[in-house]
């Protein structure tokens, strides 16, 4: 009795770019045109990614130079309670304050201080370089943060975009083979239907 192994069979990564006879002219363009979506789809986006993160950084940092602190004095006594937050505590309420612009003309509005603060407590408010209320910066922790997430979400699209395009032209690709199989074939059939 002969025995006899079983076939093993051997995936082949690159399969379209092994030596074939049967290998089409649209089979090589596929090979490139799946090397360069995939090699555009990793290098752009991550270039996309760094330049994105880069300009939310500097962005970020321009507009925490453009802002300064001021010390402001409350001009009514704040509430005790504020909005809760998820967590059930009220850090901050809303109450009005006063404060002087860098030319040194008297400024008013509201601002978040902590809860039942009195009257006439000194608080420290952000301005720009107007003299206007502001908001506060985000923190170099939060900062770099939003930097990342804005990197990671612009490399992602840009590799989508990329990986989109290349799927749209190996389609317009099999449409094209598809075209071409069906005319070889109706040249090559038997005639009469059967074969």
């Amino acid at each position: 009795m002969v025995r006899t192994g079983r076939a093993r069979l051997r995936k082949v990564w690159w399969w379209r770019w092994r030596r074939n006879p049967l290998r089409r002219r649209s089979d090589r363009l596929e090979a490139w045109l799946v090397l360069v979506t995939w090699t555009l789809a990793l290098l752009g986006g991550l270039l996309a990614g760094v330049e994105a993160g880069a300009a939310m950084a500097g962005d970020l940092a321009a507009r925490r130079a453009a802002l300064h602190t001021v010390s402001a004095v409350l001009v009514e006594k704040a509430d005790r309670t504020g909005t809760v937050t998820a967590d059930g505590t009220a850090e901050t309420v809303r109450a009005k304050v006063r404060w002087k612009a860098p030319d040194g003309s008297p400024h008013t509005g509201l601002a978040r201080v902590a809860p039942g603060s009195a009257a006439g407590t000194s608080v420290t408010v952000w301005n720009d370089r107007d003299g206007d209320l502001v908001r506060a910066p985000l923190n170099m922790a939060e900062a770099r943060l939003q930097s990342m997430l804005t990197g990671v979400l612009v490399a992602a699209a840009a590799g989508a975009v990329v990986c989109g395009g290349g799927h749209w032209a190996r389609l317009r690709l099999d449409r094209r083979r598809l075209r071409d199989w069906e005319a070889e074939w109706a040249r090559v059939a038997p005639s009469g239907g059967r074969t």
